[in-house]
């Protein structure tokens, strides 16, 4: 064997054993090893380099894991006569992570004016905590089974007895869906209802929404949001013939405004007319901060025509990656054969948890104190933008701050990340948009009102900057 030049240096941090599966991994990359090469035996090469065997062979095990060497039992560990291929290093994202995904965090801001996040700093981490520990005990006693691809049925039950009161729906367990989030959601919709051709988008709408639709081959037809919400009349003009209408009524997703009762009948209307589907997106309805919530639009659905999605990403946490599908009851069934299928609950674990953390009226609780909270955050924000003399609109619980003309919200957003904030360019939930559609949207739920002044300086100094 080549002499692969193993040098073991007991003074450094670096265990031995990665020195020594370091020292040939480089000497096989390198072809001082050649292909094929039988390397000493573990005793052999413990001897030469005057350490155990042990630590020699788990060396060994790394690099065959590696697919760099192979053990043949009695004939002996040679190279391997195919190397891997290098990972590689050289690729780049081709659009910055903002445009990739508005709500994407980057972990140096903090949630700073981070939109679709809750307040990290006012979760009940100690009741959460009880709960999942709860949780992870019950399940290491608990027989072994594969877990229902529906979801548990202590949480299905849990979200049937939160919709009747927080959202005025009737509805059984059988009829929700756990899933892993609004995509997961959406995606089990389509394709257990077998959708095709066009469905209406709001536009400006969510863009992940925009983008699940297309990679499930459904076309999207862009339909202007105003002050009433979604334009039904607009919609029935773009494509009358619309398989399928994404909304979110309750709270539009960006601008806040609340569905109007003349265009729910419309929607409604439509859809029972058409014999299209709705998918009402409960975006934030439970944080209205004004008033209470409007009815969810399924509650007011006749012909059975709407579909339900709600999360707790915005409510509990967004790395819990749950959220949750409502179906009419002529299509629990169908629902039911699609989701054995694609098996798309997530972890039982964290459904357990989050069960209990509802059934002990946490959640409730938790979404009375956060009401409160994220109304003073934003309020104090607000106040601070006006004292700096910029222009906004409040937008449920965040604002719409304009920005002056011609400057470039999506890279004004990417620099503020640098600066340790994470504001969302308004332009990215437009499907095409146009020059003055710029703006940043400035998320307040982690923006502690003692932070806020300091905050939107930094923020006034950045646009300075870039104008």
């Amino acid at each position: 064997m080549t002499d692969p030049h193993i040098d073991i240096r007991r003074h450094i941090a670096l265990p031995v054993t990665e020195q020594i599966s370091a020292g040939l991994r480089a000497a096989i990359r390198e072809e001082r090893l050649a292909a094929g090469t039988r390397l000493p035996s573990w005793r052999d090469l413990a001897s030469q380099l005057g350490v155990a065997r042990g630590t020699v062979r788990a060396a060994y095990e790394t690099l065959i894991d590696e697919q760099l060497i192979v053990s043949s039992g009695a004939a002996g560990t040679h190279v391997a006569r195919r190397m891997p291929p290098l990972p590689r290093d050289d690729v780049q994202p081709l659009t910055p992570a903002v445009a990739r995904d508005p709500f994407d965090n980057h972990p140096r801001t903090g949630g700073i004016f981070q939109m679709g996040v809750p307040a990290q700093d006012a979760f009940p981490t100690a009741v959460w905590s009880r709960m999942l520990v709860r949780a992870a005990r019950d399940a290491a006693t608990a027989p072994l089974h594969y877990p229902d691809p529906r979801g548990v049925p202590d949480l299905r039950a849990q979200i049937a007895a939160y919709l009747a009161v927080a959202r005025g729906m009737v509805c059984s367990p059988a009829q929700i869906f756990v899933t892993s989030g609004h995509a997961a959601s959406l995606s089990l919709a389509v394709q257990a209802l077998g959708l095709r051709g066009t469905a209406w988008t709001e536009d400006p709408g969510y863009p992940t929404t925009r983008r699940v639709l297309a990679a499930l081959g459904i076309a999207t037809v862009p339909v202007p949001v105003d002050a009433e919400g979604l334009d039904v009349a607009a919609g029935e003009a773009r494509a009358p013939d619309a398989a399928l209408a994404v909304v979110t009524p309750g709270q539009q997703a960006p601008l806040g405004v609340v569905l109007s009762p003349v265009r729910r009948a419309a929607l409604l209307d439509w859809a029972a007319r058409t014999g299209a589907w709705v998918v009402e997106d409960d975006y934030l309805s439970e944080l209205q901060l004004q008033g209470r919530a409007a009815p969810s639009l399924a509650a007011q659905d006749p012909a059975g025509r709407v579909l339900h999605i709600g999360t707790f990403s915005k409510t509990i946490s967004p790395t819990l990656r749950l959220g949750f599908l409502v179906v009419p009851p002529a299509l629990a069934q169908r629902f039911d054969d699609t989701a054995v299928q694609l098996g798309s609950a997530p972890a039982p674990l964290v459904q357990h948890a989050v069960a209990a953390f509802m059934q002990g009226g946490h959640q409730l609780r938790h979404l009375r104190r956060m009401k409160r909270l994220y109304a003073a955050r934003r309020d104090a924000v607000a106040a601070q933008l006006d004292a700096a003399g910029m222009t906004y609109r409040r937008t449920g619980l965040a604002l719409l701050l304009r920005l002056p003309p011609g400057t470039p919200d999506l890279a004004l957003a990417n620099a503020a990340r640098q600066e340790g904030l994470a504001p969302v360019p308004f332009s990215l939930w437009y499907a095409q948009p146009a020059p003055e559609q710029t703006g940043l949207m400035l998320g307040a739920t982690n923006v502690p009102e003692s932070e806020a002044a300091a905050r939107v300086q930094q923020l006034r100094t950045l646009i300075a900057r870039m104008t």
